[in-house]
């Protein structure tokens, strides 16, 4: 392994730890050098199918547990997260790049989760029909049982959390597969729940291809709910597996947020908070801002400032405490990027800053592109990194055309001091999130998810335990 990078690579089946021992191996990389710096074992058919019979086993305790009592040890886990943040933010950043600062705010938010779900865990509430005396009508809130759940590199420990959290506190066993590369500070993460006491086989950790170890749980009977963050062709093709089986699906997925910028802003203040927002994560956030559309009487001086606060911003490993962007997560990134920037090029962007790829690793360098046509193919296509690109508005009815001109529906956000005008926009923008003034859309209270193209399903708030739950009704003459 390389120096700094001290992890245990193993999968967690049947509440043990199991590492390569003849397996097949993926090599876990540097994105800030390119350089393999460990591998991480590939779950075989067999252990696959442990993993099913351990859920499978573990279910009826852990849901017949008191809601207390799988509270404490969510709680305890959360702790244990909190203990460990230094570390686990150490692998994080090693493996998919961000810098550590950042790192250390994901595995807080990741412990935070933990917590809240506890809390509500005792909170799931039935009702009581009004029936003639004698009778008794009940409607009762049930775990729906044992759970797959797919979560991506960008946020990996924060959205393994926010799948499994919801799930165990619901009374639900899971099964999680996270990306192959950030398998230490995920692994990290489940060692945090079963040094909190959690049974053996409630929670399971496997790594692997991802269509080999997707298609094996979903078509097994033992899965009855499946949830997924990721790109909208993959949810597409889990829902079609799971499909077969009439399982319960959760997708988040993939957006192409429109920033809705009008001339009565305080523009310094508005530029301020976008462009560390667009380069947090190095773009690579689902609800990234990313189409800047700007009203005429404004468009030329955002741009201008845009372009240079994105000069100012310092990009190298996510280790130096200078680092303010860090590299993209894998080599695929910084190539199709630069596919995307070309292209619009070809259309007539004008590049106001960066436009090409960095040196060494998987850098690319932070972007804005003004004057992009609804031609160009970033207008269409989400590019995940660290690209805003920019388009004139006239008027309201023009900036919601705009806005709503694409089939995905995730994340929106708008900037404007007229009171009016944001309730119109909250109501007519077509997104399952919309921030006014603001980018603080996730909160843990509140539900987080898309319409359209960018999924179904909410994570976070009550409405993040609807999906783990089937509702009974109960009748007694």
């Amino acid at each position: 392994m390389s120096d700094g990078y001290d992890a245990d690579l193993a999968l967690f089946v049947g509440g043990s730890w199991r590492l390569g021992e003849g397996r097949d191996a993926h090599i876990v990389v540097d994105p800030a050098t390119g350089d393999a710096i460990g591998e991480v074992p590939l779950a075989t058919a067999a252990d696959l199918d442990e993993a099913l019979a351990a859920s499978a086993a573990a279910w009826p305790l852990w849901r017949d547990t008191p809601a207390e009592a799988r509270a404490a040890i969510l709680h305890k886990a959360a702790a244990l997260i909190r203990e460990r943040t230094e570390a686990i933010a150490q692998l994080l950043t090693r493996e998919q790049g961000k810098p550590l600062v950042e790192a250390r705010g994901e595995v807080a938010g990741t412990a935070a989760i933990f917590d809240w779900c506890a809390e509500e865990a005792t909170r799931i509430y039935g009702r009581v029909l009004v029936r003639p005396p004698g009778q008794r009508s009940v409607v009762l809130r049930q775990p729906v049982g044992p759970v797959a759940a797919f979560s991506p590199w960008n946020f990996p420990v924060y959205l393994m959390a926010k799948k499994m959290a919801p799930a165990l506190a619901a009374g639900c066993t899971v099964i999680a597969k996270p990306p192959e590369e950030t398998p230490a500070c995920t692994g990290a993460v489940m060692r945090c729940l079963a040094d909190a006491g959690l049974p053996s086989g409630v929670a399971q950790l496997v790594h692997g291809v991802p269509d080999t170890i997707s298609r094996h749980l979903i078509a097994s009977p033992v899965i009855r709910k499946v949830s997924f963050t990721g790109s909208v062709p993959v949810g597409k093709h889990l829902m079609k597996l799971a499909a077969d089986g009439l399982k319960r699906v959760t997708m988040e997925l993939g957006g192409h947020a429109p920033v809705l910028v009008f001339d009565d802003c305080d523009l310094d203040a508005t530029l301020d908070l976008v462009v560390p927002q667009k380069f947090r994560n190095a773009g690579q956030v689902c609800v990234s801002p990313t189409r800047f559309y700007v009203q005429d009487a404004i468009y030329e001086r955002f741009v201008t400032g845009f372009a240079e606060r994105t000069r100012a911003v310092t990009t190298g490993s996510g280790l130096d405490a200078a680092t303010k962007m860090g590299p993209l997560a894998n080599i695929r990134r910084p190539q199709a990027i630069a596919a995307l920037v070309d292209d619009a090029r070809t259309h007539g962007a004008r590049v106001m800053a960066g436009g090409e790829r960095g040196d060494g690793g998987f850098f690319f360098q932070p972007t804005l592109l003004a004057d992009v046509p609804d031609s160009a193919a970033i207008m269409s296509n989400e590019p995940f990194g660290p690209v805003a690109v920019a388009a004139r508005f006239s008027d309201l009815d023009d900036a919601l055309i705009k806005a709503n001109r694409l089939p995905y529906g995730l994340a929106a956000f708008a900037f404007t001091q007229n009171g009016r005008r944001a309730n119109l926009l909250g109501d007519q923008i077509e997104a399952g999130m919309v921030g006014i003034n603001t980018f603080a859309i996730g909160g843990l209270d509140s539900p987080f998810g898309g319409i359209k193209d960018s999924g179904f399903g909410s994570e976070g708030g009550p409405e993040g335990f609807d999906a783990f739950l089937v509702t009974k009704a109960v009748h007694q003459a």
